[in-house]
């Protein structure tokens, strides 16, 4: 143990009193004799502590001359008529490199956790307010030293809690296809504004399926990488062991050169450490632009994982189609066969017991351990919760701090179980890979349901999100790359435009081993070149 002295300065705060106060927090006592050995070693914490918390914060720098911060403003709802758009801004590399990049002359959005220095950040609470980011995130400097332009930030669900879309503070977020219903969350805003045409691509963040959810609600390719691949540098972390960035395009070429820009580790944030650096990243859009037979996958080995299919809250319609695009990857050349991991089916108890607990510790403690860079400011304005930030939460919020504080005291032991589970289920998925070059499942069980309204209690809110992770929120826990790929549509059969003959997308869900983002790249591609899944 290091300590810097064990003689406090006269005029300390910290007497007996303070250390009673903290033994009876710890439910313990400290001998009589040796009470104030004990507060003259608490008292040279406290001074050290507190010099600590008064020094200047250590932030990554921005570069303001070459990316300045243009244009910030907050749309007017006649600009923002399905409220996708949490911030507007302008940001492009105003030096001589801004033509030489991947990305010259694309346009960017952001989900609105992701940091961008000076541009409000609301991420769709009002659980906490006024939050202005003083950094970049390293996915926002990445992309515009790639040449891209950065045009506002999109709507994020509340605090990430919801995986439709009704819950941000600003308003429902509507899906493309049909006003009224769901665009998937949490990165509601950047599927929208993809599919909508606003930008050319986006960023969104997934825990628990936040990029392929609204990336299947909204037609689009949406890719959950490998764990670390992207670095999660100052962007709102829910959990830091599920935790995902994630490229949200048009087509797979596009999601690859996105992915291409903005992976590799970036020597801060720990879950990239074992990614390898940017110039090491592999080239996947030339990869796939290289292939002979881009519609050829004779020789590659897919398996269906028969539990996926077998899930109560599956719409059979959902499960025809799924199984209608397996087909036609056997007809592209592949070997398509079905494989049973009964673990599988313990992915979303096992991804509830620990994002809820471990989401709590960081809520109120922050991320114990962590390497990187955290963000104070966003840290300030949850810790203490008051009242007043509790009765603006939303529900999901609420129920994980008190499923959090309830497994706190109830079962302690609970999140460490839970770690050990998450091991087992990527073991089980790991043997299935041994055998197969990646996985296939629907991306979700059902297409995007109507809105919850805006008075509904607690549990209609939840209801319509049941089930709706079964085959996504697994992969967060195991850290395996997941791809989803609009494979047709259906039509709606519930809400305000039922027997309307409007129809909402369908997703393939790809699944490959850790790093080998181009397997998966290769077989969306494939079935994409070969199929216009809006005919389907």
């Amino acid at each position: 143990m290091s300590v810097t002295s064990v003689d406090p300065r006269a005029g300390t705060p910290v007497d007996i009193n303070t250390v009673k106060d903290i033994c009876s927090t710890l439910g313990v006592t400290i001998r009589d004799g040796e009470q104030d050995e004990y507060r003259r070693l608490l008292a040279v914490f406290h001074e050290s502590a507190e010099e600590m918390m008064a020094m200047p914060d250590y932030i990554p720098p921005v570069d303001l001359q070459r990316f300045p911060r243009e244009n910030v403003y907050y749309p007017e709802e006649k600009h923002n008529d399905h409220r996708a758009w949490a911030w507007r801004c302008s940001i492009q590399d105003k030096s001589d490199k801004s033509k030489l990049g991947l990305f010259a002359g694309k346009t960017v959005a952001l989900k609105d956790v992701i940091s961008v220095k000076d541009v409000p950040m609301l991420m769709g609470t009002e659980f906490v307010k006024g939050l202005i980011p003083s950094a970049d995130a390293t996915v926002t400097t990445r992309i515009l030293e790639a040449g891209g332009h950065i045009t506002g930030k999109a709507v994020c669900e509340n605090l990430c809690h919801s995986g439709t879309s009704h819950s941000a503070a600003t308003g429902p977020v509507e899906n493309p296809f049909a006003r009224g219903y769901s665009s998937g969350g949490s990165s509601s805003g950047s599927g929208a504004l993809v599919a909508l045409g606003e930008v050319d691509m986006s960023i969104g963040t997934d825990q628990g399926g936040s990029v392929r959810i609204p990336a299947c609600n909204c037609g689009l390719v949406g890719l959950k990488p490998t764990f670390g691949l992207i670095p999660y540098t100052s962007c709102g972390s829910m959990e830091p062991t599920v935790d995902h960035l994630g490229p949200m395009t048009h087509t797979v070429w596009d999601n690859a050169l996105l992915l291409e820009a903005i992976a590799g580790n970036d020597n801060i944030d720990d879950r990239s450490f074992g990614a390898p650096l940017p110039a090491a990243v592999p080239k996947y859009s030339k990869t796939l632009a290289n292939l002979s037979r881009p519609k050829d996958l004779s020789g590659m080995k897919i398996g269906i994982i028969s539990e996926a299919l077998a899930i109560p809250v599956m719409d059979p319609r959902v499960r025809a189609t799924f199984l209608h695009a397996a087909e036609q990857l056997k007809a592209l050349g592949a070997t398509v066969s079905e494989v049973s991991i009964p673990f599988h089916l313990k992915g979303p108890m096992v991804w509830t017991g620990l994002s809820k607990t471990a989401e709590y510790v960081t809520k109120t403690s922050g991320a114990p351990g962590r390497r990187g860079h955290a963000m104070l400011e966003l840290s300030g304005l949850i810790h203490d919760m008051k009242q007043e930030n509790w009765d603006k939460a939303y529900v999901s919020t609420k129920n994980i701090y008190l499923n959090g504080a309830y497994a706190a005291k109830n079962f302690p032991h609970l999140l460490a179980k839970c770690t050990n589970l998450s091991r087992q289920l990527r073991d089980a998925y790991d043997a299935a890979l041994a055998e197969y070059d990646v996985l296939i499942t629907p991306t979700l069980p059902y297409i995007a349901t109507s809105h919850s309204k805006t008075d509904d209690t607690p549990l209609p809110k939840i209801a319509k999100q049941v089930g709706l992770t079964s085959a996504t929120c697994g992969f967060n826990l195991t850290g395996h790359p997941a791809l989803t790929l609009p494979i047709g549509k259906l039509e709606i059969q519930e809400g305000p435009l039922k027997g309307s003959g409007v129809k909402l997308p369908v997703g393939l869900q790809i699944v490959g081993k850790w790093f080998a983002e181009e397997t998966v790249f290769r077989v969306a591609y494939a079935w994409e070149q070969s199929n216009d899944w809006k005919s389907l």
